[in-house]
């Protein structure tokens, strides 16, 4: 019989807790303290032993496509700014009479973004935001992320009601939006600009295209797992959700998804099957929760979870799973702004 080396052993589990404190170690920087590697390893020791490594393997890989630095965000607006098919070539003059949208209701992500873009605005074309504005027929709608598309819904159709013009066209960007949102958004914001008698057209633009919707739950980019753990409080969550009449739709295992975050199935099923897990734990010892965050990511709709992977430098949204971004006295990988 082999003796395993657990010099070798400890130098994984390092190598893996700094592969992945590097990859977010810039997250919310400035008002929160660094995430480091000390943090990472005190989140996963909450998990049972023999999957921690496992995790952080798949995690490590998840996130290498999912969490969206300021860096690559910086650079994905940047491109827009001198984008030939958004600006038909006129970079300037276009930006300079496009009307750029503050309207956010809640939270602060509009906001920093919009600073940010100023910036790019100045480098690139020596204007800033407070110059732009001269047509009201174009209008662009800076965010970070869709998920349900509560927000952009929202947001737009307010806009829509109170002063957009008859006719104006709309660019929703974004640093990623989920499909499932992004029609539920534009569905609404289509029926509001026509019960207005205003004709509004919407052109998306992001760096990420997220597979969420129910029809097409085989081939997600989201966490929907294959089979309820044989877990109690797991088991009890479901059977609850079943007896209100929403038992858990559970998708066909062979399929990593279309954006391909996952490294393999296996490694999608065992995030799944952890995650859901641990989100059952977490409400049970978590009281403040409400009925909406659940296990896998808040959602008004019974569930397990919206089950979102997408976090960007400045947040984690409550629509991924709880394991990520829970408080006291679970100790989350990503302490979580809440929207004021």
């Amino acid at each position: 019989m082999t003796v395993p080396d657990h010099s070798v052993i400890k130098m994984t589990k390092r190598a893996l807790v700094q592969a992945v404190a590097s990859k977010i170690s810039n997250y919310r920087k400035g008002s929160i303290p660094r995430i480091d590697t000390d943090h990472v390893h005190a989140w996963i020791r909450q998990f049972e032993d023999e999957v921690r490594d496992p995790i952080l393997r798949e995690l490590d890989h998840v996130l290498g496509k999912t969490y969206l630095s300021r860096t690559a965000v910086k650079s994905f607006l940047k491109e827009l700014a001198t984008l030939d098919d958004l600006t038909s070539g006129k970079h300037k003059t276009f930006w300079r009479k496009a009307t750029i949208l503050n309207n956010q209701r809640a939270g602060s992500s509009q906001k920093e973004l919009l600073a940010l873009f100023d910036d790019i605005l100045d480098e690139e074309h020596g204007i800033c935001l407070k110059d732009c504005g001269d047509d009201d027929g174009v209008a662009i709608y800076i965010d970070d992320v869709v998920f349900t598309g509560g927000h952009v819904r929202g947001d737009l159709i307010d806009w829509i009601e109170r002063s957009a013009p008859r006719k104006a066209v709309i660019h929703i960007i974004v640093m990623a939006y989920h499909l499932g949102g992004q029609h539920f958004a534009g569905n609404k914001i289509a029926e509001a600009a026509e019960k207005a008698g205003k004709k509004i057209e919407l052109r998306w633009w992001s760096i990420q295209k997220i597979e969420d919707r129910k029809y097409y739950i085989n081939n997600s980019d989201v966490l929907r797992p294959v089979r309820i753990p044989d877990h109690r409080l797991t088991q009890e969550y479901a059977a609850k959700l079943k007896a209100q009449g929403y038992a858990p739709v559970l998708r066909k295992p062979g399929s990593v998804g279309p954006a391909q975050f996952f490294s393999s199935d296996e490694g999608r099923h065992l995030l799944e099957q952890q995650f859901l897990i641990a989100g059952t734990e977490i409400r049970e010892m978590c009281p403040l929760l409400n009925e909406y965050q659940r296990p896998l990511g808040n959602m008004v709709l019974r569930t397990l979870g919206f089950g979102a992977l997408i976090v960007t430098f400045r947040n984690c949204a409550n629509n991924c799973p709880l394991a990520f971004w829970a408080g006291d006295p679970w100790i989350p990988l990503f302490p979580r702004k809440t929207n004021e």
